[in-house]
């Protein structure tokens, strides 16, 4: 596993100038792509700091699968890939923002973004959100 620097407390992690991430006790840290070009957010995945590392060489989005249990590159089998224009973390460094050039969908299902449903009045309905 690739090693990044404990993570600072308080105001010194919200200001550090260092790579810091916060894992989860999984090892692991959200990450959100979206588009870089309309900003659409397209899905959410997550990172481990192997994954994290890669992408920010590679510039390809590479997530963690936590039900394979094994690192993925966004498109090696679909051919959906995620080009990373800019990888931004929040302030205290426990999520990713990945801009980035999307080809194909992003959503396994095809679509374009992963958030495509609308949560009814009622609570408990989804509909399909329009475009």
């Amino acid at each position: 596993m690739t090693d990044f620097p404990a993570p600072l407390t308080g105001r010194e992690q919200d200001e550090t100038q260092e790579l810091r991430p916060k894992f989860n006790a999984d090892g692991l840290i959200a990450a959100i792509a979206q588009d870089a070009t309309t900003g659409e957010v397209l899905m959410l995945a997550w990172m481990n700091a192997e994954a994290l590392k890669a992408t920010v060489e590679t510039r390809r989005a590479t997530y963690w699968s936590r039900s394979r249990q094994a690192l993925w590159v966004k498109g090696e089998t679909s051919g959906h890939v995620q080009q990373v224009e800019d990888v931004l973390v929040d302030c205290d460094q426990d999520a990713i923002l990945l801009k980035v050039h999307q080809t194909g969908g992003a959503c396994h299902t095809g679509r374009q973004s992963c958030f495509y449903r609308t949560i009814g009045a009622d609570g408990v309905s989804l509909s399909v959100a329009k475009d």
